[in-house]
């Protein structure tokens, strides 16, 4: 079997150490510093280590082991959630067995809200919560890498520079999120590609499939292996963006000058306005298990997409941008409840949605709108 160490979560004999390393770690003390207090900088940070430290001390106390962070998070999360949501919603847990294990590949359109809507959904209809991956360029700083860790996250090494690194990795990566499901019954959570779907059209990426299969036994076919990982697929919608500008400036900016230089703490930047930002309703659905007759990556690619698009649930503000566009209103069902868009007065939403579209600039305009508009386009074959 393949060594683990350095990818995999922590166990519980690990978590007390690493909490304590994180209580002396002076850095992430002046981090959540500055969430809590996003004008503190600096020396000020620095002075409130004392009290962070203390408060954090307290909060942590009894947690000795994942389950007891899990829920200290799930506190954290369920006070986000209260703030940020009106109504989260979930469909086709029903057609999954709490006693088996699965592999969710997802859409991805937010990097820390995704697998923590998946993870909610799996927590609270009694599934065992997900071990997540997560992308180490998202973990610049040891801290970050611990929290996530802590979390029942893996890290998906992406910031290496040779050939071989990276197919050992990949093989690494594939053996591992095998072994999770078959061998160790944890649900596993990844995105069907590498970066979100700034642009709003989901697609899997083929390579990702591949990368999968690199731990195919020699007398196993695709087919069987395909059978044996218990892919689902998961359609996750958001009625509004958190990080829906940032998301058009850089899009402009690539189509205006063919590139985008991100800062280097943007993807943190990401991470909490994805989680702080008001996303008004969400819906979660997840799709049928992938069983037979795949004969290769293309083909499974094909139906995770055709799942996630079937699947995705359209909210007003998606055909609000349509309408933007094309100056007619789309002949879509919006809503967990498939309601016809053009036989209800959405004077509310349209109203939110315009608040939103002021904040944003002028030059960027048509690909926000885009953003929002193309799963409407998908969903009438137009794209």
């Amino acid at each position: 079997m393949l060594d683990f160490e350095d990818i995999r979560p922590y166990n519980d004999n690990e978590v007390r150490p690493i909490l304590d390393r994180l209580l002396s770690d002076g850095e992430f003390l002046d981090t959540v510093a500055k969430l809590k207090l996003p004008a503190v900088a600096g020396f000020a940070a620095r002075a409130l280590r004392g009290v962070v430290r203390s408060k954090l001390q307290k909060e942590v106390q009894g947690v000795n082991d994942v389950a007891s962070f899990q829920t200290l998070v799930e506190k954290y999360l369920a006070r986000s959630l209260a703030e940020t949501v009106t109504d989260l919603s979930y469909s086709g847990l029903e057609q999954l067995d709490t006693d088996s294990s699965y592999l969710f590949i997802s859409n991805h359109r937010d990097i820390a809200m995704d697998p923590a809507f998946v993870n909610w959904g799996l927590y609270h209809n009694g599934f065992s919560t997900l071990r997540i991956a997560i992308g180490d360029n998202l973990l610049t700083k040891p801290f970050a890498s611990d929290l996530m860790r802590l979390n029942k996250s893996f890290i998906v090494k992406r910031s290496l520079n040779t050939r071989r690194e990276k197919l050992q990795a990949a093989k690494k990566l594939s053996a591992y999120i095998h072994y999770s499901v078959l061998n160790d019954g944890e649900n596993v959570w990844i995105a069907q590609r590498e970066g979100r779907a700034k642009d709003g059209l989901d697609q899997t990426n083929p390579a990702l499939i591949n990368m999968l299969a690199l731990s195919k036994s020699k007398d196993m076919s695709f087919a069987e292996y395909v059978q044996e990982a218990r892919i689902v697929p998961v359609s996750i919608s958001y009625a509004l963006d958190p990080c829906d500008l940032a998301k058009a400036r850089e899009l402009y900016q690539m189509s205006a000058h063919g590139e985008y230089e991100k800062d280097q703490h943007e993807d943190v930047q990401s991470i909490a306005l994805g989680i702080t930002g008001f996303k008004d309703k969400v819906h979660v659905s997840f799709g049928s298990v992938l069983e037979q007759g795949y004969q290769d990556a293309d083909a499974v690619s094909a139906e995770i997409d055709r799942q996630v698009e079937a699947n995705f649930v359209l909210h007003p503000s998606h055909c609000i941008a349509y309408e933007f566009i094309e100056k007619r209103s789309p002949k879509v069902s919006v809503g967990k409840n498939a309601v016809d868009f053009s036989s209800q007065d959405w004077s509310l939403e349209r109203q939110q949605f315009e608040a939103r579209l002021e904040q944003c600039k002028e030059k960027w305009r048509p690909i926000f709108l885009e953003g929002y508009a193309n799963p409407v386009y998908r969903r009438l074959g137009e794209k």
